[in-house]
């Protein structure tokens, strides 16, 4: 998608908070980025070692240009610990999103991930119609990340075998979603959702 047909709202959970990036942003992101153990389980383009010009250009321009979907900063403590996204699939396959996030090994097993793919998840169901499956193709060596989207209801549909490459090798990576009707089994709060979005968008007119 190059432009977002739903502007980005901000989204309070239980853990965390999302919210667009923002210049200040990038020393923030510098902090927690710039760590091989996030770095090893998302994909090549990710900058190691991340710079302060590239955390700049990211939280300032790219992620808000449409290109990589909705793009929140996680905040925790105050601060911007981590990044979640969602890419809309065009065409005839518009009915499905990928989800992809990040966070700083110091949040780790807090609850954080956990919260912010939650939050996500609703948002998404509630305010993109078309939208009935979102998925998360993760790498099958990452048992963390796994357990993150097992939590929120994700379902395991399969292995994608030798299906990327990552650091010159060619890697395994397992496919997780979850579907519309599971979110109305949860009886997700879609009218408090779509408040938020659009009380955002009034915010931002």
């Amino acid at each position: 998608m190059s432009a977002l047909a739903v502007p980005l709202p901000i989204l309070q959970g239980e853990r965390c908070l999302l919210r667009a990036l923002a210049p200040e942003d990038a020393p923030a992101l510098v902090t927690h980025a710039n760590d091989r153990e996030v770095a090893r389980n998302l994909f090549d383009a990710f900058p190691q070692p991340c710079t302060l010009a590239a955390a700049d250009a990211w939280a300032t321009h790219e992620s808000h240009s449409g290109a990589f979907g909705w793009v929140w900063g996680i905040v925790a403590d105050g601060a911007v610990v981590g990044c979640i996204g969602l890419h809309q699939a065009s065409g005839w396959m518009r009915c499905n999103a990928e989800i992809g996030y990040w966070l700083g090994r110091a949040y780790w097993r807090r609850g954080i991930t956990s919260d912010a793919v939650r939050q996500v998840t609703d948002w998404a169901f509630a305010a993109v119609p078309e939208l009935t499956r979102i998925h998360a193709p993760i790498f099958a060596s990452n048992d963390g990340s796994q357990a993150v989207v097992r939590k929120c209801g994700y379902v395991r549909e399969g292995l994608l075998k030798q299906s990327a490459i990552k650091d010159g090798a060619v890697i395994d990576r397992v496919v997780w979603a979850t579907y519309r009707t599971e979110i109305a089994r949860r009886d997700a709060d879609i009218g408090a959702v779509l408040a938020a979005t659009a009380a955002t968008a009034m915010e931002r007119a």
